[in-house]
């Protein structure tokens, strides 16, 4: 950081609107991954709660392996041995499911980095699988044709491990470079009173930077809680990125207030809204059914037609949607994960058109199904603080009444989220006198024969083949 970025950081410098491409990409997928996914217990926050006295995963951890002095979250690393991690099955897997960008967590709250780190000696090449996750992956994605995702939520880390045990053995001196030094309990708050100092936030920036140089991403997540490290240091971070060798032009995600508007794209975490955005937006969300965003024990997984739906909502909105699954701790995925990204992946297939590329129609959809400006805000964070397991944030159910629409190259797609029993839609957004005065052609994507229609001042009747193309939901295409 120079001077001049320490005194007076000009943000108006780095204003950038987001690239065409990742407007069209629509999808993505990202991995949580590390020692948390050893014992799989309750969620990624193991490393965190384990050291609080009483929390579930405290009591889970000293039952199963012992007091916190002489077992501790370092010592699961050696544990994380990876040995059926495949980048190129990882990056089968996000094609498959038909993202169009993808990338490994590279470092979580827990100073683990999953890249041959030279600032960072707690890192996947010296220690656990002895492998660059992040480097292997980079590589095996844009083989693929994947632009490449870097996410860091590495600010928790101030103050994460500060434990109610004083004997957990986080406070055991040589053990710093593992977990950082001694702070008051008081750091482990989202805005703790003290803040993270010089060195924390030089050491924040030089992680950064170090995955920017050595491999080029093209997109840069960050994590909440980013607001904490010092103005200069997340400034020089996107600087440094930005200005950085790459193919494509670049953008960063970030959540809450953590960078200013117009530096790049806000991400709602498990967000929802009622109405599309004027700006381009990102929704971070899990296949996970569970409260976790890592593999665990006896996982469960939301299905493809709830993603599905979600996705299309979402685009509608004029979002992207990212979504994680967790690798199991040898680097294998669960054979149900793999099924529900499957099937995701041949829906797209199909019905792609209307999703990747498109841009928000004119209406966002109808139907009795309606969302609320809604995410995994400060206060929820606040909570899964105090409690360790945070709350859900769950959209709207929809059904065969509920449309999404999108529109791309002068077609307008009509997404129905049910197939009705007579075999019937009537869609009362395109009936005479709406928004589309006239209907020239109705098709149905996945479908060969031509449909019959009707538009009058009550809605566009559309009569659907005895056939179903695809499972899930269903697009129209409609021609004015």
């Amino acid at each position: 950081m120079t001077e001049a970025q320490n005194c007076c950081p000009d943000w108006q410098s780095l204003q950038t609107a987001p690239p065409d491409w990742f407007r069209d990409a629509k999808f993505g997928m990202f991995f949580h991954w590390g020692p948390y996914s050893v014992p799989a217990y309750m969620n990624e926050w193991y490393s965190r709660n384990m050291y609080a006295k009483g929390l579930q995963q405290n009591l889970w951890h000293e039952k199963h392996y012992g007091n916190l002095h002489d077992f501790g979250y370092k010592d699961f690393i050696p544990m994380l041995k990876g040995e059926k991690f495949d980048p190129e099955e990882w990056a089968d897997l996000a094609v498959r499911a038909g993202a169009k960008y993808a990338g490994p967590v590279s470092e979580h709250a827990d100073n683990f980095s999953l890249w041959d780190s030279k600032v960072n000696p707690v890192n996947s090449v010296r220690m656990g699988p002895h492998r660059d996750i992040v480097g292997e992956c980079e590589k095996a994605f844009r083989r693929r044709g994947l632009k490449f995702l870097a996410t860091f939520h590495h600010a928790w880390l101030w103050g994460w491990f500060m434990s109610t045990d004083n004997e957990a053995d986080v406070y055991v001196p040589e053990n710093e470079v593992y977990y950082g030094p001694a702070l008051p309990l008081e750091t482990n708050r989202y805005l703790p009173y003290r803040l993270p100092d010089e060195k924390f936030c030089r050491q924040w920036l030089a992680k950064v930077d170090e995955v920017t140089s050595q491999y080029h991403p093209d997109i840069l997540y960050f994590d909440s809680r980013t607001c904490i490290i010092s103005e200069a240091a997340r400034f020089a971070a996107a600087e440094h990125f930005y200005h950085s060798e790459g193919e494509v032009p670049k953008i960063l995600t970030y959540k809450q207030e953590d960078f200013p508007a117009g530096i790049g794209v806000f991400d709602a975490e498990l967000g929802h809204f009622a109405q599309p955005k004027p700006y381009a937006w990102q929704c971070d969300d899990r296949l996970e059914d569970a409260i976790t965003w890592c593999i665990v024990q006896h996982p469960k997984y939301k299905s493809a037609e709830r993603i599905i739906r979600q996705l299309c909502d979402i685009v509608a909105k004029n979002g992207c949607l990212l979504l994680n699954v967790g690798p199991q701790a040898d680097g294998s995925f669960h054979p149900d994960a793999v099924r529900e990204l499957t099937r995701i992946g041949d829906w797209l297939r199909i019905n792609g058109e209307a999703i990747y590329g498109t841009r928000p129609y004119t209406v966002c959809g109808e139907g009795p199904a309606v969302e609320k400006d809604e995410n995994f805000d400060v206060d929820k964070l606040h909570d899964q603080l105090k409690k360790g397991a945070s709350t859900d944030v769950k959209g709207a159910e929809m059904g065969e009444k509920d449309f999404r629409f999108t529109q791309k190259d002068g077609a307008v797609y009509a997404i129905a989220m049910g197939w009705p029993a007579d075999g019937t839609l009537t869609i009362r957004t395109f009936r005479t006198g709406g928004p589309m005065p006239s209907v020239r052609n109705v098709s149905l994507l996945g479908a060969d024969q031509p449909l019959t229609f009707c538009q009058t001042p009550e809605g566009l009747t559309v009569s659907l083949p005895a056939q179903k193309p695809c499972d899930c939901a269903w697009v129209l295409k409609i021609l004015p």
